[in-house]
């Protein structure tokens, strides 16, 4: 029985990392929004855009997964903090979300991507910029926004070993890869799917994002009042 115990908690781990992802990557809620973004663009492009939005967005999170120790060296940041912090811009995505709002965190602004929300016909004059959408705003930030990378950030952080960077990595990898699928057969599922169903979706996914950012930032305080406490 006991030998089970490691294995309980791995497949914990797993599924912990699973929820947190595709909570805050929302595949079905950000699939109506991947169709506003390549509506200007033959569909025979829609596939690729698809594609290297999914594959950057994984390999922005990749460098920060595995260079995430350097980077907290290079800025004195500690974990405790970076949870804290992390947590509490989680939570605004999530807020967001649960009142099925778009978060600027995940979202550009016509200030930031006006060519985006030009019209129709003046999209057509900025083919070659608009293909570049697969990078942004669609690989980052909608889908490898701050609360993504941070949301990976924690978890690696909370075990610190060669199995919780490979869960990570896997896993995200995983919900790409779904979210990739969501992406191609957009227009079946919004065919499918009431724009009332995609509101419930996103609140649901909402939930489960508040929770984790919840954890983040009493996993952070935690270690800091232990900090504190070793000092005394």
């Amino acid at each position: 029985m006991l030998g089970l115990e490691p294995m309980e908690a791995g497949l914990a781990f797993v599924l912990q990392v699973f929820l947190s992802f595709i909570a805050i990557m929302n595949p079905i809620g950000n699939t109506p929004i991947f169709l506003s973004l390549v509506s200007h663009l033959p569909p025979e492009e829609h596939k690729k855009v698809a594609f290297n939005g999914t594959v950057f967005a994984f390999i922005v999170v990749l460098v920060f997964t595995v260079g995430g120790n350097l980077i907290f060296r290079l800025f004195g940041i500690t974990l405790p903090a970076f949870r804290i912090g992390g947590g509490i811009l989680v939570f605004m995505i999530a807020y967001h979300l649960v009142r099925a709002k778009k978060s600027h965190q995940h979202h550009p602004t016509e200030e930031e991507h006006p060519s985006l929300f030009k019209k129709k016909e003046e999209l057509e004059e900025l083919d070659e910029e608009a293909k570049n959408i697969a990078i942004t705003p669609l690989g980052t930030p909608i889908l490898a926004g701050p609360g993504t990378i941070t949301t990976a950030l924690s978890l690696i952080g909370k075990k610190s070993d060669m199995f919780s960077m490979i869960v990570v990595i896997g896993v995200f990898g995983f919900v790409c890869l779904l979210t990739y699928l969501c992406f191609i057969y957009a227009e079946h599922l919004t065919r499918k799917l009431k724009p009332s169903a995609i509101g419930a979706m996103t609140r649901l996914m909402g939930l489960i994002l508040t929770v984790v950012a919840v954890q983040m930032i009493i996993e952070g305080v935690s270690q800091v009042v232990i900090q504190i406490a070793h000092q005394l």
